[in-house]
């Protein structure tokens, strides 16, 4: 597997993974510190470079910042894995996704109108309204500004013990 470098804001948030190819340019552009690096080293027939794990923006991010993309597993990791009616924690293979204001009601597919919910919670709601039959979200679903780091997130089987330092309050 390629190494991959974990790239942190200036404020040293973590913000996506890149190719050891990319973080070895951003580093030689200076425009990135090397916080940690890899025992692996590559070479020209002029330097030397240790591959970096963790890399630090030294100015502050664009102002397109990147936002959390939309998908089912951001979903399920913005509400724990848990149901948002009953409040029973479960196996992704075990939830599906409810949309708070029904689609025939005129809901969107949107941060702010799906919610996590058990295969029996999103049954007995169907497509009622949450006032229809009483059942309303623990919380009220919003878009998320970042979401836990889990290795999976980022397509990896695990997390290098390189980032750990830097993932604290993070996983």
């Amino acid at each position: 597997m390629e190494k991959q470098a974990l790239l942190l804001s200036s404020w040293y948030l973590p913000l996506r993974t890149v190719r050891w190819q990319l973080a070895i340019k951003l580093v030689y552009e200076q425009r990135v510190d090397t916080l940690a690096h890899y025992d692996e080293m590559i070479s020209s027939p002029s330097v030397t470079w240790n591959i970096p794990a963790v890399i630090r923006y030294r100015r502050g991010a664009r102002s397109g910042a990147p936002k959390v993309r939309f998908s089912r597993s951001n979903v399920l990791l913005r509400d724990g894995h848990t149901c948002q009616y009953c409040q029973k924690r479960l196996p992704s293979s075990q939830l599906t996704l409810d949309h708070v204001v029904p689609r025939s009601h005129g809901g969107q597919r949107s941060w702010e109108n799906i919610v996590t919910a058990c295969r029996p919670c999103n049954a007995k709601k169907a497509n009622l309204s949450c006032d229809e039959v009483g059942m309303f979200p623990s919380r009220h679903p919003v878009i998320p500004h970042t979401l836990p780091v889990v290795a999976r997130r980022f397509g990896l089987p695990q997390i290098p013990i390189q980032w750990l330092p830097f993932l604290e309050g993070w996983t």
